[in-house]
């Protein structure tokens, strides 16, 4: 089965995350595939705006731990950071950066690396069950790799998931800004088809621009300088716990260490 699945719809590109069975956690090769649509995207002339969207109950559990390829016998930081350098960082800039407005429809569990897919969308349409956390500090780590969070909720709503790894419901992301709609799940995706058929009969150039000004406006503000440097933090994660355990995360879970090894 293809972990993602991709077809046009009118102008519509839709792209979808289709490992429903593991709550769509993403694997290597799945961020490649998705990589792969939103350049086909991007480069379709024929396609105005991009939709994401996930089968199943849930958008996405975050990094598969079991699926994330073969573990070098000693790990090191030089390799952790140039996987993450360009499968956490360089893609979810280049797809917060692609010409094309996009939509990502959220429902159901939306974890740690999961919020590096909707974030770098330019629109979010979540389902009243959506649940968005950053659980990661309880692995030793102080965020996830493509750190959003104070840009999306403001930084005092920020460091409370963070310091606690609780969830953020629907109806409050859509109050931080974070969310632009909240719909019943039975309504997401024709609510997200209905507002990319809307943007899509806009001048494709006009869209362009006005993505390209707002995205502009935040970088000239920091954001862009900011991820950069945030990444380098995470980093500072992986090398602490790869000193007290040998590797990249803190074992505070039971199992972790096989989990890391695909057992």
């Amino acid at each position: 089965m293809d972990q993602i699945l991709y077809e046009v719809v009118g102008g519509v590109a839709v792209i979808t995350l289709n490992r429903p069975e593991v709550a769509n956690a993403q694997t290597m090769e799945l961020l490649d595939d998705l990589d792969a649509a939103w350049s086909r995207a991007a480069a379709d002339d024929q396609v105005r705006v991009i939709v994401l969207k996930a089968n199943g109950r849930h958008f996405s559990a975050g990094h598969d731990l079991k699926g994330g390829g073969p573990v070098p016998e000693k790990i090191t930081l030089e390799h952790i950071y140039g996987i993450e350098a360009r499968r956490y960082l360089e893609y979810t800039l280049r797809w917060r950066n692609t010409p094309k407005p996009s939509i990502a429809a959220v429902q159901g569990k939306c974890i740690a690396g999961g919020l590096m897919l909707c974030w770098p969308c330019d629109l979010i349409v979540a389902a009243q069950n959506a649940q968005f956390s950053d659980p990661v500090v309880h692995m030793g780590i102080g965020g996830v790799e493509y750190h959003g969070h104070t840009w999306e909720l403001g930084p005092r709503k920020a460091k409370e998931i963070l310091f606690t790894g609780r969830p953020v419901t629907a109806d409050e992301a859509e109050k931080t800004g974070m969310v632009n709609r909240v719909v019943p799940l039975e309504e997401l995706e024709a609510s997200a088809m209905q507002l990319a058929e809307q943007i899509a009969q806009m001048h494709p150039f006009a869209l362009r621009q006005a993505k390209r000004a707002v995205n502009q406006t935040l970088d000239v503000q920091g954001f862009y300088a900011a991820i950069q440097s945030v990444f380098d933090i995470h980093q500072t994660g992986h090398g602490n716990a790869l000193s007290v355990t040998g590797y990249p995360i803190l074992m505070q879970l039971e199992g972790m260490k096989d989990k890391l090894k695909g057992r």
